[in-house]
C-alpha cells in the first residue's frame, strides 16, 4: 500500500493513504490490522481524510507493516469484529451536521413569514406530545415545552420559539448518540469470545476452532460452559440460564427437541446441539435488545433525577401563573417558562453514567449497568474467592505423585482427559501440563459428570474414575489408599494445593498444584481499605492450612476454608441482612451463586463462562488493580452526579428568580438555560480518571 508521511515525531506517526477513497470498511480493516501488531501501541484511522495516526515503539516495523498492507487482504479483514462503532458514529455525525446546516439556512436565508410558518409546523409536534401526556392524566416536561413554545409564538416571538425547539432537538440528538454508542460499546464488549468448541462425531469429541463450525454440525456443551451458537438439542438434558437474553431469573430445562441460543449458559447437565446458525447470526442484535430493555442501565440516582424532573413540572407551571397574577407582566411569566430542570437532569445524569461505563471498558472493566457502579461506590464489604482471583489465574502443576503401580505420565494424561471439558484455572493447569509434556489424551472415557465445587466422575472401560478434592474423592466417593501408602500420603508437600485422582475406588495419583499469590494482591487490598472498604473477606474451597497462609499474606480481615458454593451465597445474604453493601469477586462455576447474591458481582475475565454471565461487572485477568480503578471510577461518578445535580438545580432556580424579577428577558432566559444544559452535558462526557 502506498502512503505519505504527513508528520513524524518521537513514537508518533501521521500518514495519508494514497489512492482510492477510503470507505468505513477500509478504515476498520487498516485500524485493526495495525492494532494487531505488537509494536503499535495505539492507532486511529480517519476515513474522511484517509489519514492514520499511529503510536508505536518501532518506527521501521510500522513502515514495513504499512508497505505490506492491502485492503483486499482476507487475513486483515478477518481481524475486524462484527461491529466496530464507526458506522454508528458516522450516522450521528451526519445527523448533527445536517441539523446545524438546516439551522443556519433557516436563520439566514428564509424570509421571516416563512420562518414563522415553519416554526408553527414544528411546534405542532410538541403540542401533540403535551396533549397525549394530558390525555393519560400526566403533567410532564412535554407540557412545559409545549406551553413555552406556544406562548412565544402567540406573542410573535418565533425566534425564541425556534431557538427553544432547536436546543430541545439538539439535546435529544446528543442523548440518543451517547446512549446508542454506549450500548454499542457494551454489546461488542459482551460478545461471547468463545474461540473453540467441542465438535461431536460418532467416534469421539474433538476440540476445534469455532470458525470451522458449519450449520448442521453437532457440538457438545457441558456444565459451566457458554452455548456458543444457536441450535436444537438432539440429545442430553441441561438447565440453561437465559437471563442475558430473556431476563428469566431461573434456569430453563432443555431436552431433545428444545432450541438453545448463543450467549446462554449451561448451569447443570450436558447436551449435544445441532447448529442452526453460525457464529454471529443475530447475536449482536439480541445483546443490544437486552441492554436497551434492561433496567440495569439506570442507577438509582438516574431514576431519582428523571422522576424529580417530571415532578418539578407542575411547580414550574405554578410559578409562571403566580408570577403573571402578581405582576400582570407576561414577559416575566414567560421568562420562567423558558427555564426547566428537566433537560439538564435527564441529559446530564445518563451521560455521566454512560461515560463512566465507557471509560471503565478502556481500563479493563466492563460494567453491565449504572446501578452496579453505584453499588461499588457505596460498598463497605468485599469478598474474594481465592483460586484464580487472589492467586494467579494460571496456576501450574508442580508435581505428580503416584500411588500403587500407576505411572506419572499416565496419571497426568488421564487427569487432562477429564479436566479439558470444564474450563477453570486448575483444570487449565492440568491440561497445559499434559500438553507441555507432549501427552496425547484420547477420549477413552464415557460421559463426564461434573459435581460443582467437588470434582469430576467418569468411567473408562467400565472402571470408575474420579478426580477432585479430598472431600469428594475420599468422603463422598469412598475411595481408599493402596496398601502400604499411608506414610507417603501423610507426607504430601503442604505448600501445594492437591488434586486427587482415583481409579476403581483406589487413589492413583495426587497432582500438586502450585497456585502462587498474585504479586499485586496485598497492595490492592491495602488500597481498597484506604478507599473506604472496611471489611475484606477471603473464601475458598481449599484446606484450612492453605486458606490461612494466603489470607495472612494478602491481608484479609477474615477467611473461610473448605466452603461450598451455597456457603458463599449464604455469607453474602447474611452480610446484606446486617445492612452492609457487598461486593463479591470470583472466577469459577462455584462462585456463581454468591456473585448473583451480591450487590455487585465481579468476575475475572479468564474465569468460567457462567461466572461472567452471572456477574454484573467483569475485570481484566491481568491485574487486580482494576478493582482499585473500579472503586475510584465509581466514587468519582457519584461525586460528578451530585455536583451536576446541585449545579442544575441552583443555576436554573436562579434563572427563574431573575426572570420573575424582570432582570432577564425570555430570550435571554432560554439562551442561558439551553447553553447551561449543553455545557453540563458536554462536561459530563469528560473522563473521570484518565488525564
Amino acid at each position: 500500500m502506498r502512503c505519505k508521511i504527513l508528520h513524524s515525531s518521537q513514537g508518533r506517526l501521521r500518514v495519508h493513504i494514497m489512492g482510492r477513497r477510503m470507505t468505513l470498511k477500509n478504515a476498520d480493516v487498516l485500524e485493526y490490522y495495525l492494532r494487531s501488531k505488537p509494536f503499535v501501541k495505539d492507532v486511529k484511522v480517519y476515513d474522511r481524510t484517509g489519514d492514520a495516526v499511529i503510536l508505536f515503539t518501532d518506527r521501521g516495523r510500522v513502515i514495513r507493516a504499512l508497505s505490506q498492507f492491502s485492503f483486499d487482504d482476507k487475513a486483515a479483514a478477518a481481524l475486524v469484529p462484527e461491529r466496530t462503532g464507526r458506522a454508528l458514529n458516522r450516522e450521528f455525525e451526519d445527523r448533527l451536521f445536517y441539523m446545524l446546516a438546516k439551522r443556519c439556512i433557516f436563520k439566514r436565508l428564509l424570509p421571516a413569514p416563512l420562518r414563522f410558518y415553519i416554526s408553527i409546523l414544528k411546534a405542532s409536534k410538541h403540542v401533540r406530545e403535551a396533549l397525549r401526556s394530558l390525555s393519560q392524566g400526566k403533567i410532564e416536561v412535554s407540557l412545559l415545552d409545549a406551553v413555552a413554545i406556544s406562548v412565544s409564538l402567540i406573542r410573535g416571538e418565533h425566534k425564541t420559539a425556534s431557538s427553544v425547539m432547536f436546543m430541545l432537538g439538539l439535546g435529544e440528538l446528543l442523548e440518543d448518540w451517547t446512549h446508542k454508542k454506549s450500548v454499542d460499546d457494551l454489546a461488542r464488549t459482551m460478545s461471547l469470545g468463545v474461540e473453540k468448541v467441542w465438535l461431536h462425531s460418532a467416534d469421539t469429541d474433538t476440540l476445534v476452532p469455532i470458525r470451522d463450525i458449519r450449520e448442521g454440525d453437532e457440538i457438545v456443551v457441558r456444565t459451566g460452559s457458554m452455548i456458543p451458537l444457536d441450535g436444537k438439542v438432539i440429545s442430553g438434558e441441561a438447565e440453561v440460564g437465559q437471563a442475558s437474553l430473556t431476563g428469566e431469573a431461573l434456569a430453563v430445562h432443555k431436552a431433545a427437541g428444545s432450541y438453545v441460543y448463543a450467549g446462554t449458559v449451561v448451569e447443570q447437565g450436558s447436551c449435544i446441539i445441532k447448529v442452526d446458525k453460525i457464529s454471529g447470526s443475530g447475536k449482536y442484535d439480541r445483546i443490544v435488545k437486552m441492554i436497551e430493555e434492561s433496567e440495569k442501565l439506570k442507577s438509582e440516582v438516574e431514576s431519582r433525577a428523571s422522576h424529580l424532573a417530571d415532578k418539578l413540572v407542575p411547580y414550574c407551571l405554578g410559578g409562571t401563573l403566580l408570577t403573571y397574577l402578581l405582576t400582570r407582566n407576561a414577559t416575566k411569566a414567560v421568562s420562567i417558562l423558558m427555564v426547566d430542570f428537566s433537560c439538564a437532569l435527564k441529559l446530564a445524569m445518563p451521560i455521566s453514567v454512560i461515560s463512566a461505563m465507557r471509560e471503565g471498558q478502556s481500563l479493563g472493566v466492563t460494567v453491565k449497568g449504572g446501578r452496579f457502579l453505584e453499588a461499588v461506590a457505596d460498598a463497605d464489604t468485599i469478598i474474594f474467592d481465592k483460586t484464580g482471583t487472589l492467586t494467579r489465574s494460571v496456576p501450574s502443576v508442580a508435581r505428580v505423585i503416584t500411588f500403587g503401580e500407576n505411572e506419572e505420565d499416565e496419571a497426568l494424561r488421564l487427569a487432562a482427559c477429564l479436566e479439558e471439558h470444564y474450563p477453570h484455572s486448575i483444570a487449565n493447569a492440568v491440561v497445559k501440563a499434559a500438553a507441555d509434556k507432549g501427552l496425547v489424551h484420547e477420549e477413552l472415557h464415557s460421559e463426564v459428570e461434573y459435581v460443582v465445587a467437588h470434582g469430576i466422575a467418569s468411567s473408562i472401560q467400565g472402571v470408575k474414575v474420579v478426580l477432585g478434592s479430598y472431600h469428594f474423592v475420599f468422603e463422598d466417593e469412598g475411595c481408599t489408599l493402596p496398601k502400604g501408602s499411608q506414610q507417603k500420603f501423610d507426607s504430601l508437600p503442604e505448600e501445594y494445593s492437591h488434586l486427587f485422582l482415583a481409579v476403581g475406588g483406589e487413589l492413583a495419583a495426587v497432582i500438586c498444584i502450585e497456585d502462587p499469590i498474585r504479586d499485586e494482591a496485598a497492595d490492592v487490598l491495602s488500597k481498597l481499605r484506604a478507599l473506604g472498604i472496611s471489611k475484606i473477606v477471603m473464601m475458598t474451597g481449599d484446606s484450612e492450612r492453605t486458606a490461612k497462609a494466603v489470607a495472612q499474606k494478602v491481608g484479609a480481615d477474615e477467611y473461610y476454608a473448605e466452603v461450598l458454593p451455597e456457603d458463599k451465597a449464604e455469607f453474602v445474604r447474611r452480610e446484606k441482612a446486617q445492612g452492609r453493601k457487598v461486593i463479591m469477586i470470583g472466577d469459577g462455576v462455584n462462585d456463581s451463586p454468591a456473585l448473583s447474591e451480591a450487590d455487585a458481582g465481579i468476575a475475572i475475565s479468564s474465569g468460567a463462562a457462567i461466572a461472567r454471565e452471572v456477574a454484573d461487572i467483569t475485570i481484566s485477568a491481568d491485574d487486580l488493580g482494576c478493582l482499585v480503578t473500579l472503586r475510584e471510577l465509581s466514587v468519582a461518578l457519584m461525586k460528578r452526579i451530585n455536583a451536576n445535580y446541585r449545579s442544575i438545580i441552583g443555576f436554573n432556580f436562579a434563572l427563574m428568580v431573575l426572570g420573575a424579577a424582570g432582570a432577564l428577558a425570555p430570550t435571554t432566559s432560554a439562551l442561558l438555560h439551553n447553553s447551561s444544559t449543553l455545557a453540563i452535558a458536554l462536561s459530563s462526557m469528560r473522563n473521570y480518571l484518565e488525564g
